[in-house]
């Protein structure tokens, strides 16, 4: 039952944030010394294993009763191919712009809600998407070499998501949250470790264990989403999920020493903007 608190909740989605900018730090850390494929793996299996009590305490033939295995296999695989775009532009970009480009998702999700569940765009929302877009425009700084190249597949992560994300809206129609996570643990678990076969690399300790609090921070991340929107509605407090933004932008200053240039500044700004406006379209859901 929703309770209507929506401080509460707000400061729930920002514990959430901070979770999800500390995922951002230890998968950077790790990147240092894994391939991608390696990382995106082992982030995979420590969150499934966070997961596992809780399948045996509920039983596993109700967690895994399901009559839309193909909805599910979507979500998963366009999830898991955010993952790979978003950890790799980790690598490479700036943590912050990392994180943005991740969180351009709602400026994605109108379109694909509209071609593929056949609704409607807000005249408000369309604005917020080309604002947003122009944001993106200053973060990617076109022609830039390299960088420009990396943060089109940070944009990537944030295309992907949304797919992930129109399809999660249909699955929670008929779907609980913890069998469409569960799901999803497994799918990505089992999908990410096939390129194993030809990457390997055997981790040291201190990257498993950076790993394994990645795995918790976002699984911790999650959690705290869910819990917040129990006090208010997502399009309320959802705007608050950008706080990881700056979060992540603390950490690069603190780890890195990453300073962002003016037009980094005012493209963020114009995509914060654009998001949050995104959000309150009702049907746009606001997951992370």
């Amino acid at each position: 039952m929703r309770v209507d608190n929506p401080a509460y909740g707000a400061l729930l989605v920002s514990c959430a944030a901070l979770m999800f900018a500390s995922m951002g730090v230890l998968i950077r850390f790790a990147s240092h010394q894994l391939p991608n494929e390696s990382i995106v793996f082992f982030r995979n299996l420590f969150g499934l294993l966070v997961l596992l009590p809780l399948v045996w305490r509920r039983g596993v033939s109700h967690s895994l009763k399901t009559d839309h295995l193909l909805l599910h296999l979507v979500r998963s695989l366009f999830g898991l191919a955010a993952m790979y775009c978003f950890f790799y532009a980790l690598a490479y970009l700036p943590l912050a712009s990392a994180v943005l480009l991740n969180f351009t998702a709602p400026l994605f999700i109108p379109f694909i809600a509209m071609v593929w569940l056949k609704e409607s765009v807000s005249s408000h929302v369309t604005v917020a998407i080309i604002v947003g877009f122009t944001g993106v425009l200053f973060v990617l700084k076109p022609g830039s070499g390299l960088y420009s190249q990396v943060a089109l597949i940070g944009l990537a992560s944030g295309a992907f998501a949304a797919v992930a994300m129109v399809t999660l809206r249909r699955l929670s129609s008929t779907e609980p949250p913890f069998r469409v996570v569960v799901f999803y643990g497994i799918i990505c678990t089992t999908v990410s470790a096939i390129p194993l076969l030809w990457s390997w690399q055997t981790p040291a300790v201190g990257v498993l264990l950076q790993l394994a609090g990645a795995g918790t921070f976002a699984t911790a991340g999650q959690y705290l989403l869910s819990k917040g929107y129990a006090y208010a509605p997502a399009a309320q407090i959802g705007p608050f999920t950008y706080i990881a933004v700056v979060f992540a932008a603390g950490y690069g200053w603190f780890f890195w020493q990453e300073f962002p240039d003016w037009i980094s500044v005012i493209g963020t700004l114009l995509i914060v903007i654009a998001g949050v406006l995104a959000m309150q379209q009702k049907k746009v859901p606001i997951v992370t």
